[in-house]
């Protein structure tokens, strides 16, 4: 008789395909890994994996980006550029009020002289047939459900041996739809995760195999982001602006980024810490306000928004950064942990980290042993070791946060002591206990004016009935404790509008009206904000059938 798996298909209905490398993710962590085993040994064979349904199509960051690592990987990369890359020209640094701001000198961490402004979705759909050309097999499409274990009884017992791509064309309750279709078995010698922040399968491994112990908890920020097309005048290529200050108020972590594109092109976005204390925080709304401040409403009146999305960011630093190796697997990238938050660069680390990882693994004849400290001792980890204490001194609020990374600047990081990280829904005041600052927010004129109208130009994408990826453990506590604790935040935290607190008319319709959580897990535009931030943690953020989510163009 064969065996039910856990996403409904029975085993013997499963292809089983096999490499000697599986990586999931085709991010540029993923990617660069995948090109590097190639180039160091062409008959490896490597699989890389990607949940959206183009590769790109779910990649969003800023994006600035140090080519040190990328000229190492593809040293003729500049006669064939990306398709969006505009060399960067200047830098501002603003300190921003409610009607002004006044510029101050850029932090030295954050000078891009020499540096390139791409869509960093563009650059990973420009790097994949790169990868192909050396005999790298990428399937966009496939997304991982689950790792595959090694039960064996006795030594190894446990070892990753792959993943499991997720069934396409089940049902809520499980049943098949018309065009079912039974996932596969990929087995590998050596899974590489390079899923990005937040990875649903990382956080399983980590608990498994016990790899945050004797680490911080990972923190992370959730950065929103839209590309606008503004009259070409108004654009000076490859400027780079950065802020602080309004809308955020001094204890909460925030900043934003605009980058001047070509061909009357505007990226900008705004980043909010996801240690914030406040249960009304709003980070979409402040973005949106901080969009019509009197400095920036400008350059995007008469444009127009080409698409727009969020995701999480990783921020937890070097004291976060858990062991990166397991018995069958590693893990690369932000997956790992290493954005450098000063700097807001974390592609370069991700590039590097790939290329470690790969020369490590075709010298070890495809051993994961090793690699964690092989990476510690590299100049990704030697890098965020230096800044170590700038995002956690923020914790006490702008001001000593500011002389905390003054001095820490100063002294290169050498420090004798390391700030500690706690994980990010623990920052979560409760309503009686926290008085919400007075924002002071402005009418807003510019698009979009709801989150709903945001998601449009996300162009996320899910089947309506295909089971819901968004896993609330128990529905009760949102109702019967959140409401009176926290004000039920998940209904302002995502950026997408997926968790809503609807009254239903009582049973029999005379009491009082019924509340319950409604998900809208067709709007998710796989920020996982919610698995990070929810109080009682109590949401489990799984990934959806394949090629499903945002569709995102050129962020």
């Amino acid at each position: 008789m064969s065996e039910q798996s856990p996403t409904g298909a029975t085993e013997t209905e499963r292809d089983v395909m096999e490499y000697d490398v599986v990586a999931v993710g085709a991010g540029p962590a993923g990617l660069s890994l995948a090109i590097r085993l190639k180039q160091l040994d062409p008959d490896i064979s490597v699989c890389v994996i990607e949940k959206a349904s183009t590769i790109g199509a779910h990649i969003l960051s800023g994006a600035v980006i140090e080519t040190g690592p990328l000229d190492e990987l593809l040293p003729d990369w500049r006669d064939n550029p990306p398709p969006i890359c505009v060399a960067a020209t200047e830098d501002e640094f603003w300190l921003l009020n409610k009607t002004g701001g006044r510029k101050l000198p850029v932090p030295p961490g954050m000078h891009n002289k020499g540096n390139v402004i791409v869509s960093l979705g563009a650059m990973c759909a420009w790097l994949a047939p790169q990868a192909e050309a050396l005999g790298v097999e990428i399937y966009p499409g496939f997304a991982a459900a689950e790792t595959l274990h090694d039960e064996t009884p006795g030594e190894g017992s446990g070892k990753v041996i792959g993943v499991r791509i997720g069934d396409m064309g089940l049902a809520r309750d499980g049943a098949h739809k018309p065009g079912y279709t039974a996932g596969i078995d990929i087995h590998a010698k050596v899974t590489v995760l390079a899923e990005g922040a937040r990875g649903h399968l990382t956080k399983r491994l980590i608990r498994r195999f016990e790899l945050d112990a004797g680490h911080d908890p990972q923190g992370f920020s959730i950065g929103i982001k839209e590309l606008w097309q503004v009259p070409e005048e108004r654009v000076s290529p490859g400027k780079i602006v950065h802020s602080f200050g309004w809308p955020a108020d001094t204890s909460t972590y925030g900043g934003s980024f605009l980058y001047h594109l070509d061909k009357g092109r505007i990226a900008l976005g705004y980043v909010s810490g996801l240690d914030y204390q406040d249960p009304e925080y709003k980070p979409w709304e402040a973005f949106q306000q901080w969009k019509n401040h009197p400095m920036i409403k400008p350059l995007l009146e008469g444009g127009s928004i080409v698409s727009a999305g969020a995701r999480a960011i990783v921020t937890g630093g070097w004291q976060s950064l858990p062991t990166v190796e397991m018995p069958g697997a590693i893990l690369i990238g932000d997956t790992a942990g290493l954005l450098n938050v000063p700097k807001i660069k974390g592609t370069h680390q991700a590039i590097r980290s790939g290329m470690l990882a790969a020369e490590h693994l075709v010298a070890s004849k495809l051993a994961p042993e090793g690699f964690d400290a092989k990476l510690r001792a590299s100049a990704a980890m030697a890098e965020l070791r230096q800044v170590r204490n700038i995002k956690p001194g923020f914790k006490h609020g702008l001001w000593l946060g500011m002389l905390n990374a003054a001095w820490e600047t100063v002294t290169r990081g050498r420090s004798p002591w390391t700030l500690k990280n706690k994980p990010d829904w623990c920052a979560m005041e409760k309503l009686d206990e926290y008085r919400s600052p007075e924002r002071g927010y402005i009418d807003r004129e510019l698009a979009p004016r709801d989150r709903l109208a945001g998601v449009y130009f996300a162009a996320t994408e899910h089947d309506e009935d295909q089971p819901v990826h968004l896993q609330v453990a128990d529905t009760s506590i949102c109702i019967e404790r959140c409401t009176v604790e926290y004000g039920n935040p998940c209904t302002r935290f995502c950026p997408a509008g997926v968790y809503e607190i609807v009254e239903e008319p009582s049973s029999d319709g005379d009491g009082e009206p019924v509340k319950r959580l409604q998900i809208n897990a067709a709007n998710c535009v796989h920020c996982k904000t919610c698995d990070i931030k929810d109080p009682y943690e109590i949401i489990n953020w799984v990934t959806p059938e394949g090629g499903a989510g945002p569709n995102y163009q050129n962020l």
